[in-house]
C-alpha cells in the first residue's frame, strides 16, 4: 500500500467526519459508502455520550471537528514530508490508550497505519464506542488496510512494540512489562500558563477554553497558573465567566461541590466564582473544577524551574515568555507535529 493510497483514505474518513463536526448533524451525498456508515456512527456517538458522562455531545463534536480539520493533503503532506516512509517488513505495534477526552488515542492509531506497520489497539473502557466503528470505515474506503488493523480486550500479546498511555502508577507497570519491547510510555502531564498581567480581555477569554474544555481532562488542559506577585485575579474572573453553565452538568458540578466542601473544611485558602475555584499550591494537577496558581518574581527564575521540570509539563501557554509556548486558547487544537510528550511517534515508528 503507497504512502498517498493511505493519506487518501484518511482524507475520506475526514470528510466523513465532517457531517458529525457541527451540533446539527447532517449527511451528506458525496461521501463514500455514507450509506452503510452515516446511521451506524451516529449511533455510537449516541453510546458514547450515554456510556461516559464527561463525553458530551459538545465535546465530542469538538474533538471530530479537530480531527476534520487536520486530515487534509495539505496537513497531512506538511506532516509527512520530512520523513523517509518506506516500510517494507510492517511490525505489529500494540497502543494502549488512554480515555480521558474523545478519540485521544487516534493519532498514535493513525501514526501507526500512516507509517506502514499494523496496529492492535487495547481502548480504554471509557472511550469505547467511536474508534472501532471508524477504523472499519477505513477498511471500507480502502480494503488494504483489512487484516492491519485488530482491537483486543485481553492481555496483550504478539506484539513488535509498544504505545501506552496512563497515569505514573500505570507507567511504571508498562515500563516492567515491556522492557524488552521498543516502546513509548506516557505518563500524567499538565499544562501551565504564564501570566504577565498585561493579558487582554481576548486573551482570558481564550485560556478560558484551555482550561474547561473536556472539563479539563486532558493533558493539554491548563491546571495551573503562574501569576507575577500580587497578581488581581479580578480580570482573570471575568475573563472565564461565560464558562459559567458548566455547573449545570451533574458530573462536574458533583466535582465542584465536593472539593469546595473538603477545601472549607480544611481552611484551605481559595478564591471562588459559584462554578470554580482557583487556590494556591505548587502542585501541577489540579482536581476537576479548580486551579492551582503560584506566584514568580522572576521571569528567569521561573523559565529555570519550568525547565526542570519539563517532564511534567505537556504545554507551556503564554504570549512572548517563551520559545515553544502555545497562544491562549490553542491548547486543544494541536497540530499532526504536535507530539505528545515531545516524543516523534512516527521517528520511533520509523525506527523499529
Amino acid at each position: 500500500m503507497q504512502l498517498q493510497e493511505k493519506i487518501d483514505a484518511f482524507i475520506k474518513l475526514g470528510d466523513f467526519l465532517k457531517q458529525f463536526s457541527n451540533e446539527f448533524i447532517q449527511k451528506k451525498d458525496n461521501i463514500e459508502h455514507n450509506d452503510l456508515f452515516f446511521d451506524g456512527f451516529k449511533h455510537q456517538l449516541k453510546l458514547a455520550e450515554e456510556h461516559n458522562g464527561w463525553f458530551t455531545k459538545e465535546n465530542i463534536v469538538f474533538a471530530i471537528k479537530g480531527w476534520t480539520e487536520l486530515l487534509t493533503q495539505a496537513n497531512l503532506n506538511k506532516w509527512l514530508e520530512h520523513y523517509s516512509i518506506n516500510i517494507t517488513e510492517p511490525k505489529q505495534v500494540a497502543i494502549i490508550m488512554a480515555g480521558n477526552i474523545p478519540l485521544v488515542g487516534f493519532h498514535d492509531f493513525l501514526s501507526v497505519l500512516i507509517s506502514g506497520h499494523k496496529v492492535l489497539v487495547k481502548q480504554s473502557s471509557n472511550d469505547k464506542h467511536l474508534l472501532p466503528y471508524l477504523a472499519k470505515y477505513l477498511e471500507y474506503v480502502a480494503p488494504e488496510f483489512k487484516g492491519k488493523i485488530s482491537f483486543t480486550e485481553a492481555k496483550i500479546e504478539n506484539f513488535d512494540a509498544v504505545i501506552a498511555t496512563g497515569s505514573n502508577n500505570t507507567a511504571r507497570y508498562f515500563e516492567y512489562y515491556f522492557k524488552g519491547k521498543p516502546s513509548i510510555i506516557r505518563n500524567n502531564r499538565n499544562s501551565v500558563a504564564v501570566l504577565t498581567g498585561n493579558e487582554t480581555a481576548e486573551d482570558l477569554k481564550n485560556l478560558s477554553e484551555d482550561i474547561f474544555r473536556y472539563y479539563g481532562l486532558g493533558c493539554r488542559n491548563v491546571s495551573k497558573l503562574f501569576v507575577p506577585k500580587d497578581y488581581k485575579f479580578d480580570a482573570f474572573f471575568e475573563g472565564i465567566y461565560h464558562w459559567h453553565p458548566i455547573v449545570e452538568k451533574a458530573k462536574y458540578a458533583n466535582n465542584y461541590d465536593y472539593n469546595k466542601a473538603v477545601y472549607l473544611m480544611s481552611e484551605f485558602d481559595m478564591l471562588e466564582n459559584g462554578f470554580f475555584m482557583i487556590k494556591e499550591d505548587e502542585s501541577y494537577a489540579s482536581p476537576i473544577a479548580t486551579l492551582f496558581y503560584e506566584f514568580y518574581e522572576n521571569t528567569e527564575q521561573l523559565k529555570k524551574k519550568l525547565e526542570e521540570d519539563d517532564n511534567k509539563i505537556q504545554c507551556i501557554v503564554s504570549k512572548d515568555f517563551t520559545e515553544n509556548e502555545i497562544a491562549f486558547g490553542a491548547t486543544q487544537k494541536p497540530q499532526l507535529w504536535d507530539y505528545a510528550d515531545s516524543v516523534d511517534s512516527i521517528e520511533f515508528l520509523l525506527a523499529i
